[in-house]
């Protein structure tokens, strides 16, 4: 028997199936968090195996405290994993927020964030409830300032930041009603 998380959603796109994380997700996953790509999201080149572990582990544990958490967004074509994304609320977090990470450079540039972001933050709004939702990122992340702008995210500088990182800015996403319309 394979394990797995009971009575998660799944979200599909056009390119991208985004489903609760497995524990086959962690061959894709883990080159990302022990690379310096992950320098942003509490991982990088310092490290290791353990930690990647730990990171696929939380995002699991989050779908059983919250009741939604971190989706794997999977490629539809070839089902390998490019990336997560989803809705996240750790317990010292001051708001919800929407998060991404592509895995693989190879997939990046090319959209699946933006679609994948898409689709989990109507899931936000409509089936949890969300009235607002943030995205906390590196000011020296381009990559995912360049996304927020995009998904028509505003810089809201006096929203308050988790207390780890008070560096971090926070990027409004439109309210249900702005998405609605769009």
């Amino acid at each position: 028997m394979i394990p797995h998380l009971a009575d998660t959603p799944v979200i599909e796109t056009d390119r991208l199936i985004l489903r609760a994380p497995r524990a086959a997700d962690f061959e894709a996953l883990a080159p990302f968090i022990m690379s310096d790509r992950a320098r942003f999201v509490g991982g990088g080149a310092d490290k290791d195996i353990g930690h990647a572990w730990r990171v696929l582990a939380i995002f699991s544990g989050h779908w059983h405290l919250r009741g939604y958490g971190i989706f794997v967004a999977e490629h539809r074509a070839g089902g390998r994993p490019v990336g997560s994304v989803g809705p996240w609320f750790p317990g010292d977090w001051p708001e919800e927020e929407l998060g991404w990470t592509i895995w693989d450079e190879a997939h990046e540039g090319q959209g699946y964030a933006f679609e994948a972001v898409e689709a989990v933050r109507r899931h936000a709004y409509a089936d949890l409830g969300w009235s607002t939702a943030v995205s906390y990122i590196d000011p020296r992340n381009d990559r995912s300032r360049a996304l927020a702008r995009r998904l028509g995210c505003t810089l809201d500088e006096r929203a308050n930041r988790p207390d780890r990182d008070p560096a971090l800015e926070v990027w409004r996403h439109p309210a249900p009603s702005e998405v609605a319309a769009a």
